[in-house]
């Protein structure tokens, strides 16, 4: 998705698997972030509207002071693009029209599966637990969207099987991440195993020597891949960073916004996000976006809504606080700012997807270029704009910032309506950089938006939707 591949991916020699490699423990396919859950917590009784700010609570109207919408003719709209399964990372042209030997077998062998794939990676799992008991540490107590997480995983290795750029830096993100798990090469051949076992279980239509032979090379050289990135990430950082919260503060009922301390430096650029551990529910990670650009004093800011059965973020939000210590994954995602350029930036922001929309502005800031930014920051109520009041601030000191509060539901002071619908009405956007961040049927129905009124596809940023995962716990 967004890690590029080491140049040692393929020719690599040393810590190899052996013939059976692969596997996804923890996050799986990588999605957007911000507080993402995976549903493996226990039912909780769902909260009601957060009370937010006191009533009468008033801020500057954005739309105000921003330029009206325009009336100009907009381009005839366009036919969108389905979301790419690995965020950002378009197959090869080739691969659809001429797949190899081996992809047509695993692609054949995984059609079969899917009706069964809940059972199929439940037998897998129980295959890997108890032939090999002690790998079950590695992963968390609830399994039920890991189950999802390795179809996932199966699904898109095959996609890109014949996309060796796609893939290895697919891989290679997914190899690095899996170090905070403890995750060793030497788990590889017991992985493999058992996932052959399981295929052949439940792909007795497909499977024959010629498929397993298939499976075999192309989940080798996966793995291989996958191993190496991890060995080469090892020389330079480490596996996972403690942090203590220094800061924790309440903006509604159920938001948070905490301020953390990593016990040595935490390299991440602004748009990014980490994945985060707490001390109640261990090997439990969720996602969560940095809130603001790299700091002098090297603290990192995180914004966290606690949603019904969110293990973490009902934690972080509830529990959690100044002293605690967590634990962090490496930063990922790949929606970052282009600093080479000059162009606008369209900025939309639904809930606490605002975070890394505030830290692209304080990017932009920094690096101190006045080029338009555009941000839409979008609630289902006037109350639920909790960080409203930053982005006026920073739109008050900078001409070229204008933010526009957005609420679908009830009354308020900004504009009223669905965000892509109100982004729709302004512009143009067509020479713009989109970068997207909220809800993914938010991201999908603007993607679909932005496109419509002429925004290339390839700039309109946003990290992947495909996680079986929901975002927020």
């Amino acid at each position: 998705m967004d890690a590029p591949a080491t140049q040692s991916a393929h020719d690599r020699t040393t810590r190899t698997a052996g013939e059976w490699t692969w596997y996804a423990p923890g996050d799986g396919a990588e999605g957007r972030p911000r507080e993402r859950d995976d549903g493996d917590g226990p039912a909780a009784p769902p909260e009601g509207r957060e009370a937010g700010q006191e009533p009468g609570r008033e801020h500057e109207r954005p739309a105000e002071a921003c330029p009206a919408p325009s009336d100009a003719a907009r381009p005839e709209p366009l036919r969108p693009s389905p979301l790419p399964m690995a965020a950002a990372a378009p197959s090869a042209a080739g691969s659809a029209s001429s797949p190899s030997p081996d992809a047509i077998l695993v692609r054949r062998t995984l059609a079969e599966i899917e009706p069964v794939a809940d059972k199929a990676t439940s037998y897998f799992y129980a295959l890997l637990f108890v032939r090999h008991p002690g790998l079950r540490e590695l992963f968390p107590a609830a399994m039920d969207v890991q189950r999802d997480r390795l179809f996932t995983a199966l699904l898109t290795a095959a996609e890109h099987a014949d996309d060796p750029e796609t893939l290895t830096a697919y891989l290679s993100r997914l190899g690095r991440g899996h170090r905070k798990y403890g995750t060793q090469a030497a788990h590889y051949p017991a992985v493999g195993e058992c996932l052959i076992g399981a295929l052949t279980r439940y792909a007795p239509d497909t499977w024959s020597e010629a498929a397993e032979a298939a499976w075999v090379r192309v989940y080798t050289a996966v793995s291989q891949i996958m191993i190496d990135a991890a060995a080469e990430d090892e020389q330079r950082a480490p596996a996972w960073w403690q942090a203590e919260i220094v800061s924790h503060e309440r903006r509604t009922r159920s938001v948070a916004v905490l301020t953390l301390r990593p016990d040595q430096p935490y390299p991440f650029l602004a748009g990014q996000y980490t994945s985060v551990e707490t001390p109640w529910w261990p090997r439990v990670w969720r996602h969560y976006s940095f809130a603001s650009a790299p700091r002098e004093d090297g603290l990192l800011s995180f914004h966290v809504k606690a949603v019904p059965a969110g293990w973490v973020s009902g934690a972080l939000v509830h529990r959690a606080r100044p002293g605690d210590v967590v634990r962090l994954g490496p930063p990922a995602g790949s929606m970052t700012v282009d600093h080479s350029t000059d162009d606008g930036m369209l900025c939309l922001g639904g809930g606490t997807g605002i975070a890394p929309i505030e830290a692209l502005v304080e990017d932009v800031v920094r690096h101190g270029r006045r080029r338009p930014v555009d941000v839409f920051y979008g609630a289902r109520y006037d109350d639920d704009l909790y960080d409203i009041d930053t982005l006026l601030r920073l739109q008050k000191a900078h001409r070229w910032l204008c933010v526009r509060p957005v609420v679908s539901d009830g009354p308020t002071r900004g504009l009223s309506g669905q965000l892509p619908a109100v982004v729709r009405k302004y512009g143009p956007w067509h020479a713009c950089d989109a970068f997207l961040s909220g809800p993914p049927e938010m991201i999908r129905s603007s993607v679909d938006t932005l496109v419509g009124i002429g925004i290339p596809s390839h700039r309109i940023r946003h990290d992947a939707l495909d996680e079986p995962a929901i975002r927020g716990r």
